[in-house]
């Protein structure tokens, strides 16, 4: 089986530094400029080597010169074969190009990145050949990323051996009305092609209802009894949370991690990960996330503000994880998920946790 990559090397560049995105050459300045560590390579690589455990070191990818594939392909223990050389730096013309000529000559186009990447792909290969994303990005609410990057490898792996179906599958783009509303939601741009495998693919982001106070009050009441004297409370993104703040008296930007004191004052707002670490050693803090809704993220996706670092320092016992009953159930019993970039931190994480869904009550739920 032929097998193609191409990656996008500052997809995923604004996620820790809390820029939402990576998209456009000034945000990705701004980015740096704030100490964001490009790390598409690396986890395009794990992919990678978790293929090449599964089917051989004999295999050769067809990619892109550089940071846009070769370098990942070599860091696997692969052979990279260069079929586009972009420019300095890379844009998402040299995306759509890279991926172009990769589409005549492969069975399987691999792709690091985001949704902008996504959209890049789609709109110069269709439906021509499967392709499937490794997740690189901040948000990636299209349903064509593996759950992790060793899932992807995975499902790449079981396609070589002809053990899956094909599906088309949904290339979101964020509603820029929706957020404005206080929601974030996601709107179909179009479908790629992708393996069915439902365990190692992502579902696509399912856009809910605006979530009003009301209706999180007794979950904000649970919130509020667990801070002791002192504390904080970091609230991860989302039209939940900012719900849940605002029962607790704070106004807080939609897409944001913020971080409330016991009396549901705004201590800081729209946090980026370095300072968020700084916090959490100084102050017990009790970080509290709610899943995406039809994906079941729960970190990993647009809140990689809360960083490994940030999760080890609080402890992994007051990680509270949060929704309504109703998103509960939309989720259709899958399980809920971590792709923190931190395997050990994952595997530490996996199991069951008790979920809050209002006063008194919980309901126990796989995390995977």
């Amino acid at each position: 089986m032929r097998f193609g990559l191409v990656v996008n090397p500052v997809a995923g560049l604004g996620g820790r530094v809390g820029l939402k995105g990576s998209d456009g050459a000034d945000v990705q300045r701004r980015a740096r400029a704030l100490g964001a560590e490009p790390r598409a390579g690396e986890r395009a690589a794990l992919a990678l080597t978790e293929l090449r455990s599964r089917l051989g070191a004999g295999l050769t990818v067809r990619t892109a010169a550089g940071a846009m594939g070769a370098d990942a392909v070599a860091a696997a223990g692969l052979r990279p074969v260069v079929v586009h050389e972009p420019g300095a730096p890379t844009t998402p013309a040299d995306t759509r190009a890279a991926a172009a000529a990769l589409a005549a000559e492969v069975d399987l186009l691999l792709f690091a990145g985001g949704d902008g990447t996504a959209r890049d792909v789609l709109d110069v290969v269709g439906t021509s050949v499967p392709v499937l994303g490794v997740p690189t990005g901040v948000k990636m609410h299209s349903a064509v990323f593996g759950v992790s990057p060793r899932a992807a490898g995975e499902a790449a792996a079981l396609m070589a051996a002809g053990g899956t179906a094909l599906r088309d599958a949904e290339v979101m783009d964020l509603d820029e009305d929706a957020v404005r509303e206080g929601r974030v939601s996601a709107r179909l741009y179009g479908h790629l092609r992708v393996p069915d495998v439902p365990v190692r693919i992502q579902q696509r982001k399912v856009g809910g209802s605006v979530t009003s106070p009301a209706s999180v009050g007794g979950i904000a009441a649970e919130l509020r009894r667990r801070l002791g004297p002192g504390e904080a409370l970091v609230l991860g993104p989302g039209g939940t949370m900012r719900a849940v703040a605002a029962a607790l008296g704070a106004d807080v930007p939609v897409m944001g991690v913020n971080v409330l004191d016991r009396d549901g004052r705004l201590v800081a707002a729209d946090v980026a990960a370095a300072r968020l670490e700084e916090t959490v050693r100084k102050t017990p803090a009790w970080v509290a996330v709610t899943p995406i809704g039809g994906q079941g993220f729960l970190l990993g996706r647009g809140n990689q503000q809360i960083s490994p670092a940030v999760l080890r320092a609080v402890g992994a016992d007051r990680l509270l994880v949060v929704a309504t009953e109703t998103k509960l159930a939309a989720l259709g019993g899958r399980p809920l998920l971590v792709d923190t970039g931190d395997e050990e931190l994952d595997r530490e994480l996996t199991g069951h946790r008790p979920v809050l869904t209002g006063h008194g009550r919980t309901a126990m739920y796989p995390i995977r």
